[in-house]
C-alpha cells in the first residue's frame, strides 16, 4: 500500500482578510470614539494602513481589526503588524499578511516531527511548504495532534490529507 500524506502550508484566505478589514471599516466608521479623528483603515498596496490621531486610537483600530481576524478564523500569527508611527499629525500602523513558511520554520516542524512524532513518519520540505508522509494514517493524526498542541510562531493549516 502507498504511503499517506498531508502537507503544512501557512496560507491566508484573501478574501477573509478583505472582508475583516471591511468590517473594520465600517465599525470604525460608526464608533462614536472614532468621530472627527480622522480614523482609518485600507489597504496601501500589500500592506495593510491605519491612521488615527493619537497612538491609543491606532492601537484602538488595530485591535477591532484582530478580532475581526478572529471571527473569520484567520489566525493572528499570520497578521505582522508594525509600531505605531508619528507621521504629521497622525499616528500610522503598518500590517501585513504572512503567508508562506521560511525554511527555518520548515526544519523546526520537521525536527519536531523527527524528535517527538511516531516512528516511520517523514518529513520533507517543499519550497514554502512541508510534506508529511507515513504508511500509517493514525501516526499521521498523532502528528497533526502533536503540532497542534506546539506553539510555532507562524500560522499553519494541514491540507491534502490522502
Amino acid at each position: 500500500m502507498a504511503d499517506s500524506s498531508f502537507d503544512i502550508v501557512s496560507k491566508v484566505e484573501r478574501q477573509e482578510v478583505d472582508n475583516a478589514l471591511n468590517q473594520a471599516a465600517k465599525e470604525i466608521s460608526q464608533r462614536y470614539d472614532f468621530k472627527g479623528v480622522g480614523a482609518s483603515i485600507s489597504w496601501s498596496g500589500e500592506q495593510i494602513l491605519m491612521e488615527a490621531n493619537s497612538e491609543d486610537r491606532v492601537k484602538a483600530i488595530l485591535d477591532v481589526f484582530q478580532s475581526k481576524l478572529i471571527k473569520r478564523g484567520i489566525s493572528l500569527k499570520a497578521l505582522d503588524a508594525g509600531e505605531p508611527q508619528l507621521s504629521g499629525k497622525e499616528y500610522k500602523i503598518f500590517a501585513s499578511i504572512k503567508e508562506g513558511i521560511s525554511q527555518e520554520n520548515a526544519k523546526k516542524v520537521a525536527k519536531t516531527i523527527r524528535d517527538e512524532g511516531p516512528k516511520g513518519v517523514k518529513a520533507q520540505v517543499q519550497g514554502e511548504e512541508l510534506r508529511v508522509s507515513s504508511k500509517s494514517r493514525d501516526d499521521l493524526q498523532a502528528v497533526i495532534t502533536l503540532l497542534k498542541g506546539k506553539d510555532f510562531d507562524f500560522a499553519m493549516q494541514f491540507v491534502n490529507y490522502r
